[in-house]
């Protein structure tokens, strides 16, 4: 097995991406990559093109004039108002601030005279949040860097939370860390006014519900522990301590009077219901279900859940005694993304395997589409289970074309940090549908769809668990005849090259992108010591040991025949340093012609311009007809 360990990494030199070697590696591969698609990617491009085009939502943010909403419309990403008498403005468009800019959130003051917007240049992680008089235009003020949970105290006064990717806070304590701020704009002034008591790798965040005069402050140590603090809007000297989650998550939903509901995730990890009283006296409202309990709004004094019903989207309502009132039914799988209201409106943003992101209102008992699509695509949507090496059933969904099958079958994974995988629209992938292929999309230990236990069961030394689950699924998926292509990103491109250098007889071809792959010294690249709290340290021998076991780059084995395999990743990646992804190569090549390698120069972990990604998921599929034939 040809290991390495971190003291004799031949490759380390890659970290580097201004070294001169590096960019040569990079041109080198790219040109080989381009020549091997060329001709078919060009095909791809016009078919990719009519499903990534159609209008998307982003994100929304409600305000007394209306609501605000972000819009993926052809080529650019548009900011818009749907008024309170049902009219569109556009009030700025991507292409307005420059090239390669996306929109990705958006707030807005509760008067709707101001929003705020974050966006990022190629999809990196650290971008802007412009703060604007929608109405003239005006700029009222601008942060750049990793900013976000803008919330008004007074007139253009506001808190926001800041993520300190590198160095140190302003009051000293190692990156990665975060601190709430008030900032004044007109000044330029700024203090931190809570935080200072939280060291490295604590992620905080500040939310305050609509028309409260009262804010609920998020404390999280990784993505399994979380402390709720809570206080009046403008003193935040008393804030305080209102429930320690202790091992477990929490999440707020709102305030009623005096009263904090929160969800709470301990017992089962499915979530509960508790109310949390101004004297700190501790409700029960309503029990862990058999399905966990993702989200929830308590809006005109109800309670409104999204629960995780095999992994898509149950929509119930609850008085706040705990008494379920109405459950919501829909004919598909489909995902609840967003949940928001104003005073007269409850709003919802869908979305499924054939309907792009699209807003709608719920009103007494239906669901209206106020923006987007209904479907797009003729598709068979089926849900079936494979066994892992353990004995655990792990579900899927499968999509297919009706009436074509050309035997292969896409298969994505994730299978962390407590993510959960839902159905989301294919877009660019209903090409490969047309065409009859299958997606497959794998529901593992390590997400959220089946709880917290769900995801502890994935984490740190048991990672493995995850790996075995792909491996079911993709056995389950070729014993009926296809051919099998893993696909994952970020850490779902963990996944599939951990489970590639273990098990490459179960692919036809594997394609790893933006991924997390040198796992003992992830720590060490841009915000990686974040997740040493999900994957463990490898500074500590213990973890160490396990890391160094499944860790994808030290374990490719010159014994073993892999199929074809592209690995890519993007130069604007801040998240995920490209380093992960050449090294593997790297070390791949020496041992098997059948690796490829695509760099995007345009394109970061949040993705890129719409021209961008068309073009990478066209060279994505035109690869994979190469690859793989019928």
């Amino acid at each position: 097995m040809d290991r390495c360990t971190s003291m004799s990494d031949p490759y380390v030199w890659m970290e580097n991406l201004k070294d001169p070697r590096v960019l040569e590696f990079i041109q080198r591969h790219n040109e080989r990559f381009k020549n091997l698609v060329r001709g078919i990617s060009e095909e791809y491009i016009e078919k990719i093109k009519k499903y990534y085009d159609v209008p998307t939502i982003i994100d929304v943010a409600p305000s007394d004039k209306g609501i605000y909403f972000i819009i993926r419309e052809g080529m650019e990403y548009k900011i818009k108002l749907l008024t309170t008498r049902n009219e569109i403005y556009e009030i700025i468009s991507s292409n307005d601030i420059g090239e390669n800019v996306l929109f990705r959130s958006i707030t807005s003051r509760e008067d709707g005279e101001r929003i705020a917007f974050f966006y990022t240049i190629a999809g990196s992680d650290e971008g802007y949040v412009k703060i604007m008089n929608p109405f003239t235009h005006e700029t009222i003020d601008e942060l750049k860097g990793t900013a976000w949970d803008i919330v008004w105290v007074r007139g253009d006064e506001y808190y926001y939370s800041r993520f300190y990717r590198k160095g140190k806070t302003p009051d000293g304590v190692e990156a990665p860390a975060e601190r709430i701020l008030l900032r004044n704009p007109a000044t330029g002034e700024e203090i931190i006014v809570f935080g200072k008591e939280y060291g490295t790798n604590y992620q905080i965040d500040i939310y305050k519900p609509w028309k409260e005069d009262k804010v609920f402050i998020i404390v999280e140590y990784g993505w399994h522990k979380t402390k709720i603090y809570s206080g009046s809007l403008k003193n935040p000297e008393e804030w305080r301590l209102l429930f320690d989650g202790g091992d477990h998550r929490v999440k707020p939903i709102g305030f009623y009077g005096e009263d904090a509901y929160l969800i709470y995730y301990d017992g089962e990890g499915l979530g509960r219901i508790v109310k949390v009283s101004d004297n700190r006296e501790i409700s029960k409202i309503i029990s862990e279900d058999k399905y966990p309990l993702r989200k929830g709004v308590l809006y005109k004094n109800k309670l409104f859940l999204e629960y995780l019903v095999d992994a898509h989207s149950d929509l119930r309502m609850y008085s706040l005694k705990g008494e379920l009132i109405k459950q919501y039914k829909f004919n598909q799988p489909l995902t609840i993304e967003l949940l928001s209201y104003d005073d007269n409106n409850l709003y919802l943003v869908i979305e499924s395997f054939n309907i792009p992101r699209s807003l709608y209102t719920l009103d007494g008992d239906n669901i209206y589409p106020v923006i987007g699509y209904s479907s797009i695509g003729e598709i068979e949507v089926s849900e079936e289970w494979a066994k892992s090496s353990d004995g655990t059933l792990i579900h899927m969904f499968i999509v297919k074309n009706p009436e074509k099958d050309n035997g292969k079958a896409i298969v994505y994974g994730y299978g962390g940090f407590g993510i959960s995988i839902t159905p989301y629209y294919l877009g660019p992938f209903h090409a490969f549908l047309e065409e009859g292929g299958w997606f497959v999309m794998a529901n593992l230990r390590g997400g959220g769809e089946y709880g917290e236990k769900w995801h502890k069961m994935g984490m740190k030394d048991k990672k493995q668990n995850v790996f075995e689950d792909y491996k079911a699924v993709l056995t389950h998926i070729r014993n009926k005849g296809l051919k099998t292509i893993g696909w994952g990103v970020s850490n779902g491109g963990l996944l599939v090259a951990a489970t590639l250098v273990q098990s490459p007889e179960l692919f036809n071809a594997a394609i790893i992108g933006y991924p997390v792959i040198d796992m003992l010294r992830f720590h060490k690249l841009y915000i990686g010591k974040l997740w040493t709290t999900e994957y463990g340290d490898p500074d500590n021998p213990e973890d160490r040991k396990y890391l160094a076991k499944y860790s994808p780059y030290h374990n490719i084995d010159k014994n073993k025949k892999y199929p074809p395999t592209l690995v890519y990743t993007g130069l604007h990646d801040d998240r995920v340093h490209p380093a992960h992804a050449l090294k593997f190569v790297a070390r791949m090549e020496k041992i098997t012609s059948n690796i490829y390698l695509r760099v995007e120069t345009q394109s970061g972990h949040m993705g890129s311009s719409p021209k961008v990604k068309i073009k990478e998921y066209a060279e994505i599929l035109a690869f994979i007809k190469k690859a793989v034939k019928e």
